[in-house]
């Protein structure tokens, strides 16, 4: 591996992922964690995630030869401009925010000279947050998307697609703008509507949610992911998760024409093609 003294930034489900995945991967140097309690980073310790840990990002990324942002993708900018002149030359920093474009609009100019950033995204977590669901398989055979710019180091970014494929994810290369159109679809979207949809039923009857048998617990299982997280990739990737609403909005306002309209074969026709193409996200 080519990094010695890594530190994460932000030791969740995410982070602390990592971390685990490294040691389980045969990394023999030293991982640091910050975070912004004590007490859960004596607990990251002693259970193994990290190696040390510590509060102030100016001591936690001071020897540092990569540095991964973690955290909410709400606090980036302010980590970068916390850390930017601890970072010693030739370190790197990446991250593992689901938004990629602002993201890096804000970090890019903020790196000191002689340290690079790379954009990165594995696609893998659950919805319960924290490091206690931390494990050290969450990236096998997981997408991880890089998204280089015209500034990104080349020799950079060789280095951490090196570390993910290492730890087993599988990375894979997008411009930040392909990648935040994708995710707004696949991922942004959803989580959206499902938020939306336990609200609407809320808002019929608060009392028959319960009733709810397993397939709304299915559809809805990722209204489970922390608000204040999804409303700060929201926020960062505003314009194509608007235009996916939109034409979310689109489809369900078809649906309600063929209702209207009592035309079952049309409906029967839309409920064709989206089981048809629901096969394409199955995996072997």
């Amino acid at each position: 591996m080519d990094f010695k003294n890594i530190t994460i930034i932000g030791v969740g489900l995410i982070g602390g992922s990592f971390a685990l995945s490294l040691k389980k991967a045969g990394f023999a140097g030293t991982i640091t964690g910050i975070g912004r309690r004590e007490e859960n980073l004596a607990r990251a310790v002693s259970a193994g995630i990290i190696d040390h840990s510590t509060t102030d990002h100016a001591a936690g990324v001071r020897n540092a030869d990569l540095v991964v942002l973690a955290s909410s993708v709400g606090q980036f900018e302010k980590i970068a401009r916390d850390i930017r002149s601890h970072l010693k030359r030739g370190a790197v920093v990446t991250d593992v925010g689901s938004v990629k474009a602002e993201i890096i609009k804000q970090l890019e100019p903020l790196m000191p000279p002689g340290v690079f950033f790379v954009g990165g995204h594995p696609i893998a977590g659950k919805e319960c947050p924290g490091m206690e669901g931390a494990a050290a398989d969450l990236f096998t055979d997981a997408q991880c998307v890089i998204t280089p710019t015209a500034k990104t180091n080349g020799e950079a970014m060789g280095k951490v697609i090196d570390l993910w494929n290492i730890i087993g994810a599988k990375t894979v290369i997008m411009t930040p703008e392909q990648h935040d159109l994708i995710f707004a679809a696949v991922s942004h979207l959803p989580h959206v509507v499902s938020y939306a949809l336990i609200n609407t039923i809320i808002d019929i009857d608060k009392n028959i949610l319960p009733h709810g048998g397993r397939g709304l617990r299915d559809l809805t299982r990722i209204a489970l992911s922390p608000p204040d997280l999804w409303r700060d990739i929201c926020a960062y990737n505003r314009s194509s998760i608007l235009r996916t609403l939109r034409s979310f909005s689109s489809s369900i306002s078809s649906m309600i024409t063929l209702f209207e309209e009592s035309d079952w074969p049309g409906l029967e026709k839309e409920f064709l093609r989206a089981k048809e193409s629901r096969h394409l996200i199955e995996t072997d």
